[in-house]
């Protein structure tokens, strides 16, 4: 080898080691929380009667999250008030690795469907969803999430669409549903259309109280069906939007409670946590699975109280392939990394609390959720 060549070699090997050296750099991340947040104690459910089912999707939420989160507050977490666990698969009828579309679809209707296909079977013939079920039995239902309404994880339990990308079709499908309470951000394309359609109006002539905010919702606790649309789009950063998830979730089932005596099944989603996933922001990744968890903790105090209520625990896929590689929970340091920019395939957890809790142990499919929470609501 020439001197040239030599040096050549060094400079590649040297650009290559300095590439390595700034994508690990990238892909290492700590995380401090300033302070852990308080988290709650529940006692052990007592009664047998599942009279109401609180289903929360933390989207693209892992063990590893999940593990990442009892690192950074401190070794404490609502979740570990669980009483059961269990894991669930999450693949699609067509690809080993879902999306939220396609996971979603198969929790809200017991089918499996193909990725990014939304409340419809894979020949796109529409599906019964968990919340027709609920109203063909005299049960509320309800949706709370931190994103725009026509993102995938609502729209598989209220729209039907092959594609999760048709926004306009799938909100434009929402005064033909079932649900009874709906709460998220996406205001632009409810007014703001091509077609022209103005469905706030088409809300209300469908007989929802439409709203702007969770105080304006509150004033219209007992007029029935509320429709709360409370951002342009996705709803803020925690930082900015404060305990809105808990607020909303905790106005949600005291509104149910109350106009549906015979139950209500409520779906509660913390949208954004996909969203930094993919991103690799671990900051603000563990800010928004934060907030879901204390929101996690509220409903299982709220679940406790009514003493007839089960709080379902999961996610419809992990995003990011998120590892905990390093870190203290007595510092509340976090170190994680990313593998990936989209989602894995890996199995996720499914988290329960209250009666019937034990019907959610072992490792089953996505599919069966929705199937073990139609047998204990007893809507088969």
């Amino acid at each position: 080898m020439n001197y040239s060549s030599l040096i050549t070699l060094i400079a590649l090997l040297w650009c290559f080691n300095s590439g390595r050296a700034a994508a690990q750099e990238k892909e290492y991340q700590s995380v401090q929380l300033p302070q852990a947040y308080d988290t709650v104690t529940v006692q052990p459910s007592t009664g047998a009667r599942v009279k109401n089912v609180i289903l929360m999707i933390g989207d693209g939420m892992s063990l590893s999250h999940i593990a990442n989160l009892w690192t950074a507050n401190r070794g404490n977490i609502n979740l570990q008030n669980a009483e059961v666990i269990g894991l669930q698969t999450t693949y699609t009828a067509d690809t080993l690795i879902t999306d939220s579309a396609a996971a979603a679809t198969a929790i809200a209707t017991g089918h499996k469907t193909n990725y990014h296909y939304l409340g419809v079977t894979p020949r796109g013939e529409e599906l019964t969803t968990i919340m027709d079920i609920a109203h063909q039995s005299g049960l509320g239902s309800g949706v709370v999430v931190t994103c725009r309404l026509w993102d995938a994880t609502p729209a598989a339990f209220l729209a039907h669409n092959i594609d999760r990308d048709d926004a306009e079709d799938i909100i434009g499908d929402y005064p033909t549903s079932n649900a009874d309470l709906i709460i998220g951000g996406g205001a632009e394309l409810f007014t703001n259309r091509q077609d022209r359609r103005d469905l706030f109006q088409e809300m209300a002539d469908a007989g929802y109280a439409v709203t702007r905010s969770i105080a304006d919702a509150k004033r219209q606790s007992n007029t029935g069906r509320i429709l709360s649309v409370v951002a342009d789009n996705d709803l803020p950063l925690p930082a900015e939007r404060g305990d809105y998830l808990t607020e909303a979730s905790l106005f949600a089932v005291d509104h149910l409670k109350a106009q549906f005596p015979k139950g209500f099944f409520l779906m509660i989603e913390g949208s954004q946590l996909d969203d930094y996933g993919h991103s690799h922001n671990l900051d603000l990744l563990m800010q928004e699975t934060a907030d879901f968890d204390r929101t996690v903790g509220a409903m299982m105090k709220w679940a406790e109280a009514d003493g007839e209520t089960l709080v379902i625990i999961t996610a419809d896929h992990e995003t990011g392939g998120l590892t905990l590689v390093g870190g203290s929970q007595h510092s509340g340091t976090t170190v994680g990394h990313f593998s990936t920019g989209g989602h894995s395939g890996v199995i996720v957890p499914v988290y329960s609390y209250g009666p019937g809790a034990d019907h959610f142990t072992g490792i089953f499919d996505n599919t069966d959720i929705f199937r073990k929470i139609i047998k204990l609501l007893h809507l088969h």
